[in-house]
């Protein structure tokens, strides 16, 4: 009973470690940011019917972004910049966002300068003649747009005008209340023979440096796609350096994700696109989609549609802008616990309006959930603790004979009809609890930057002053003494320390989940104590009993 219940303290004292690391390697110190502004300008993308052969060099993809105009696009949710020389969105706030609890500046989804480089990019490719790329030049009638008052939709046009006859004009509609947006790409042809051609949006995204750790368990930053036969996958920029991506896929889309917030390009519904990706040098990817070809005939004009979500990883407007987005919110293989236990923790939210008090309220459901499991198990240690003084008798009198003392103490536990691994269980029972809370912590966009009470105001984050992983380790030391003692001095002492050892951990561990793990000891600690008790009580009375007769 001894090494089980201390192997299994040490599994979990293994994963909070492992935990720490992967939470260190989000929120620690991150590495010097070079005081680069490099800005980067993806030329086209590969032929619809096949990977390119006349990809551009590396130097002309590395051409200046900024070298056009930006015009300035202003809504209730975006603070915008697209730049008229390919007429793609370079920078991208979210104003309902802060950059942290610290920095009251929107957060920057998008940059086209310093490192990372994350942007947007859209172009035409004709057969034969000229086409909009990611170097054309475009107008624009205003150079600043901004969602009044009452209004509803923002329509923000380009005009790219071709020596062929061309004409094509690319509208960015935004919505009041949405990050999805709009694009629409009218072609007219004034010329006199047929055009034919093509669109591609693409994501362009640096890779984000991080430190090293032993955790594979952190907020991943790369591509997906979605498709109805594979679903949600994973394209790594590990797996783009190995192998260009290059598949047709129906209904799907595409993404680059990062910790609460991503950029996604979805095709029209029934759409079949070609899905692509390069690199470009040793840290700039490109994740891509391109449509059919479409031929316009003289006097004809024709349309080109794509959506872009630019946004947080909230599962409710992911999941109303296409199927399997809101898949982005990746739980892993506990998915399962974790993702009903959000449901759970948002209606709680909806009713308290806080997500501590949710928390709270989360925990004392679980507690209520394996209340007679958990019985059962404080019902078998608080026994354990009464047969501590014949099992310090069975030691002193069978010391030397481990074979003969285990043999005896079996004998003990059957006649007592005490089971020695009973008090394991309610630990094996809060570690798949425990995990999957904390990639819900992770993940949802939601608790970013959620206040508490008093000095919490974040808790996605540690505690600043470090109070409740203190009182967390007061907590578990509290309940570790209504547990029966090791007989071993070893083990004592290693037990002792473990609450010292757990309280390390927690104090970097988000606030949120140091709380629940706060309430759930402390309502252990409650319901093992009164289980104890009632059990001190009824055998004194047998004893009294026993006496009178």
């Amino acid at each position: 009973m001894e090494n089980q219940r201390l192997f299994l303290f040490l599994a979990l004292g293994a994963v909070l470690f492992l935990l720490w690391d992967a939470w260190q390697q989000d929120y620690g110190p991150p590495p010097p940011t070079p005081e680069s502004t490099e800005q980067v300008q993806v030329n086209e993308a590969p032929d619809s019917g096949g990977v390119a052969e006349d990809l551009p060099t590396d130097q002309r993809q590395r051409a200046s972004f900024g070298q056009g105009a930006r015009i300035s696009v202003m809504t209730d949710l975006f603070d915008i910049e697209i730049n008229t020389v390919g007429g793609g969105i370079g920078s991208a706030k979210l104003l309902e966002h802060a950059s942290s609890t610290d920095n009251p500046a929107p957060f920057a989804l998008l940059r086209d300068q310093g490192k990372p480089l994350f942007l947007v990019q859209a172009g035409l490719r004709a057969k034969e003649g000229s086409a909009p790329d990611t170097q054309a030049r475009f107008r624009a009638k205003e150079k600043v747009y901004h969602l009044a008052a009452g209004e509803q939709r923002l329509v923000v046009p380009l005009i790219w005008h071709g020596p062929n006859g061309i004409t094509v004009t690319r509208r960015y509609i935004f919505q009041r209340g949405k990050y999805a947006i709009d694009i629409e790409q009218d072609v007219h042809n004034a010329g006199a023979t047929p055009w034919s051609a093509y669109q591609y949006t693409q994501l362009l995204r640096g890779e984000q440096s991080k430190t090293s750790g032993l955790a594979g368990q952190v907020a991943y930053i790369g591509g997906a796609i979605y498709s109805p036969e594979e679903k949600y996958q994973k394209i790594s920029f590990d797996d783009m350096r190995d192998q260009a991506l290059d598949r047709t896929v129906q209904n799907g889309w595409a993404a680059m994700v990062q910790h609460y917030f991503l950029a996604a390009m979805v095709p029209p519904e029934g759409a079949t696109e070609r899905f692509y990706s390069r690199v470009i040098g040793d840290d700039l990817f490109s994740l891509g989609m391109s449509s059919p070809w479409q031929t316009i005939q003289p006097g004809q004009s024709g349309t080109f549609y794509s959506q872009l979500y630019l946004g947080p990883k909230d599962q409710d407007r992911l999941a109303s802008v296409a199927s399997g987005l809101e898949l982005t919110v990746d739980y892993g293989i506990f998915t399962i616990i974790a993702k009903p236990m959000f449901v759970v923790l948002s209606w709680f939210h909806a009713v308290a309006g806080n997500w501590g008090w949710a928390i709270v309220f989360l925990t004392v459901l679980i507690k209520a959930v394996f209340f007679k499991l958990s019985e059962t198990s404080y019902r078998s240690m608080a026994r354990m603790r009464k047969l501590q003084p014949r099992m310090q008798q069975l030691k002193e009198q069978f010391g030397d004979d481990r074979q003969r003392m285990n043999q005896e103490l079996m004998t003990l536990y059957k006649r007592e009809k005490v089971n020695p691994l009973g008090g394991c269980l309610p630990i094996l029972i809060q570690i798949p609890v425990f995990i999957a809370l904390y990639w819900v912590l992770l993940e949802s966009v939601e608790l970013r930057q959620a206040p508490f009470i008093l000095w919490l105001h974040d808790l996605s984050a540690p505690d600043p002053y470090y109070v409740l992983p203190i009182i967390m380790g007061l907590t578990m030391l509290a309940q570790q003494r209504l547990n029966p003692a090791p007989m071993d001095p070893i083990q004592q002492k290693v037990m002792l320390f473990m609450p010292v050892v757990f309280t390390g951990f927690f104090l970097f561990f988000p606030a949120g989940l140091v709380l629940y793990y706060t309430v759930n000891n402390s309502l252990s600690i409650l319901q093992q104590w009164l289980i104890t008790r009632r059990i001190e009580q009824t055998e004194s009375k047998a004893v009294d009993v026993k006496k009178l007769v």
